[in-house]
């Protein structure tokens, strides 16, 4: 029984310092916290880390104290996804907080509500999508239907707006002026987003396809660029209707944050309103 024992308080003492450590290798703009002010250490301090998983600091205070509290599967995991642990770190923390084999990270599958389905549909002329936490394509509206393709007729597992930038051959002929500048920015972005879901097999599976299928996607990973989202502009070269400019914005909405709204306004240069209502029958 003294042997149990020890191995207890040896697997608490490595579960103590191996929290201490990765707490401090978390920066506090990696997770959304402000980075003003002075801090004595690196890193997230004790009550950042227990507010980002949803716990008590006291609690936490002594899980990294190595005292004898037992932690449960679903508080190890909100404590792994708020130090950003990899899947390797995450398999670690579970096995020194609880004595057992991480259960494997599985993907759950993303909603749409029905109001910015309706919204997006309604708005006319003006092209809409709406973006899942990977980037895929989860809504759209007509107008965006006729200038970027109808996703419906992509087959579901490549109905994602990353994989069709870089394989479907039309995208490339409506970004066909700034294609490698858009490319490059959106790999950016998504490496931004990702690094919230290191571990998730969906997120996995895209970025081996991307690696395995795309040279520029595969170089373009490597460098770790990181971009957020936000207006810009952007000049198509359509194949019926031939040039279109729009000025685009993006937006997260309230009820499912890690989804992005487009939204794309026609401009007037090169006849764009026009042209757009041509291709929509207008």
């Amino acid at each position: 029984m003294r042997s149990n024992g020890h191995a207890r308080d040896a697997r608490r003492d490595e579960l103590a310092d191996f929290l201490r450590n990765r707490r401090a290798s978390v920066q506090p703009d990696e997770v959304g916290l402000p980075n003003g002010g002075r801090r004595r250490t690196p890193g997230l301090r004790r009550e950042e880390v227990a507010q980002l998983a949803g716990v008590g600091t006291t609690w936490y205070t002594w899980l990294e104290q190595g005292r004898d509290v037992r932690a449960s599967l679903d508080v190890l995991e909100a404590i792994a996804k708020a130090l950003r642990l990899t899947p390797a770190e995450r398999g670690h923390l579970i096995l020194l907080g609880r004595g057992e084999q991480a259960p494997p990270l599985t993907a759950t599958a993303e909603k749409v509500s029905p109001t910015v389905k309706r919204l997006i549909k309604n708005l006319g002329a003006n092209p809409a999508c709406l973006l899942g936490r990977r980037n895929d394509l989860l809504a759209s509206n007509r107008a965006y239907e006729v200038v970027f393709g109808d996703p419906e007729r992509v087959a579901k597992p490549y109905r994602n707006n990353l994989w069709l930038t870089f394989m479907d051959p039309a995208r490339r002929e409506l970004y066909a002026s700034n294609w490698e500048r858009g490319a490059r920015l959106a790999v950016a972005r998504f490496r931004a987003d990702s690094a919230k879901h290191i571990g998730d097999p969906a997120f996995e599976e895209l970025i081996a396809a991307l690696n395995e299928a795309s040279p520029e996607f595969r170089e373009w990973w490597k460098r770790h660029e990181v971009a957020g989202t936000g207006e810009g502009r952007k000049n198509l070269k359509h194949p019926v209707a031939g040039n279109l400019v729009f000025e685009h914005a993006v937006f997260r909405p309230a009820g499912a944050p890690e989804q992005r709204l487009a939204l794309f306004s026609p401009l007037p240069d090169d006849d764009t309103p026009a042209k757009l209502a041509q291709l929509l029958g207008d």
